[in-house]
């Protein structure tokens, strides 16, 4: 996950989140998230980027929706990265 824009980040626990995962919904969730639009032209060649990596697959729902689930190997890596900041987070905080 290191390799993996911030953006790419999200993507992935969209997919991990969301019950049907499509285009729309995970664009529709990261507007929310971000309060601006994401385009197009930035959401699904990123989305190709994680199929790529083997940690997103992509189905075809219909002919014009396709859906994107978790694969393992993107299950192990949210799990990694949540256990990486986890050992940051509980440090205590110096103190001034």
């Amino acid at each position: 996950m290191h390799d993996l824009t911030g953006f790419q980040r999200d993507l992935l626990y969209v997919v991990k989140g969301l019950d049907e995962p499509h285009g729309l919904a995970i664009k529709d969730d990261l507007e929310d998230y971000y309060d601006k639009e994401v385009h197009h032209g930035r959401l699904y060649p990123n989305l190709d980027t994680l199929v790529d990596k083997g940690l997103i697959e992509k189905s075809e729902k219909d002919r014009r929706t396709n859906i994107y689930t978790l694969t393992q190997r993107g299950q192990r890596e949210i799990e990694m990265r949540r256990d990486w900041e986890q050992e940051y987070l509980e440090q205590e905080a110096p103190t001034a």
